[in-house]
């Protein structure tokens, strides 16, 4: 219950209700998009193209007469879960990274927070548009952007929390009980410093569904006829004019989820009262 606590409180304040609120549907769209999709996403009419929201389409078609509101939930599944999915990824190596360099301290330390630091002296549009070129583009290679592209913000906020805790009088009593590396690193550090960079994973969700829409946008993420909200996007731009719905509906179902999760987030930090703690990194 204890841990759940300060999640109810996140939930129980203005910001966070409504914010709640949507991502839960966001969530539960993602999932049942096979059973909650009016028509199939792939499904093409060109007898239907660019059709304006009506009660057949509630959001209308695009210029291959593809129903745009199954297109935007079967698009939740892609983006959040490539989102969640890299960002999840990233959070466990930058923790491990952080966690080791903090804790041994001395050269391992500089060597694995030099390296951290070749990714962060990038913007991770940088980095992901690198990777995506070497490797090629599509879903799993966006994934492999994002990951290394937020792992070092994971690493450098772990190994400070690690760096700080290290110096606890909790830690010294165990240490004098003979207690080993690992064990102390594992069992004591690392849950003590979980909290914030869970936190810190979870409002860097936002940024990566624009890093994934961005990369859609630009065609290198989610290949046709997979949907994605940024590729949807792109496909609009060339009639913006003609039907401006085709853009604007995937424009707004991006804003929605990222402004819902940094409410939340936010919610969720002043409860958990870690606002220091993740300025730390």
């Amino acid at each position: 219950m204890s841990a759940l606590k300060p999640l109810l409180q996140a939930i129980a304040t203005p910001r966070g209700a409504p914010a709640a609120l949507v991502l839960v549907s966001v969530v539960v769209v993602a999932i049942l998009a096979d059973h909650l999709a009016p028509h199939a996403y792939d499904a093409q009419n060109l007898m239907r193209a660019n059709l304006p929201p009506s009660a057949d389409h509630l959001l209308g078609t695009d210029e291959f007469g593809r129903d745009l509101f199954s297109r935007i939930l079967y698009g939740a599944r892609i983006s959040l879960g490539v989102a969640v999915t890299s960002i999840g990824a990233s959070v466990a190596i930058g923790l491990v990274v952080g966690a080791v360099a903090g804790y041994a301290g001395g050269w391992v330390d500089r060597i694995l927070m030099a390296v951290v630091d070749l990714t962060w002296a990038f913007p991770e549009i940088l980095i992901a548009l690198v990777l995506i070129a070497i490797l090629g583009p599509g879903l799993g290679s966006t994934a492999v952007a994002i990951t290394v592209g937020y792992m070092a913000q994971f690493a450098r906020l772990a190994r400070a929390q690690i760096v700080a805790l290290k110096g606890e009088t909790y830690v010294e009593a165990t240490i004098g009980l003979g207690a080993g590396h690992v064990h102390l690193l594992m069992r004591h550090l690392v849950p003590n410093a979980l909290t914030p960079v869970l936190v810190a994973g979870m409002l860097a969700t936002g940024d990566a569904i624009v890093l994934e829409a961005t990369l859609g946008y630009f065609g290198l993420g989610a290949q046709p006829p997979l949907p994605s909200w940024g590729a949807m996007m792109s496909s609009g731009v060339g009639q913006m004019f003609l039907a401006p719905w085709v853009i604007v509906f995937p424009g707004l179902a991006i804003a929605i989820t990222v402004v819902a999760i940094n409410l939340f987030g936010d919610a969720l930090i002043d409860a958990l009262q870690i606002r220091n703690r993740l300025r730390e990194g």
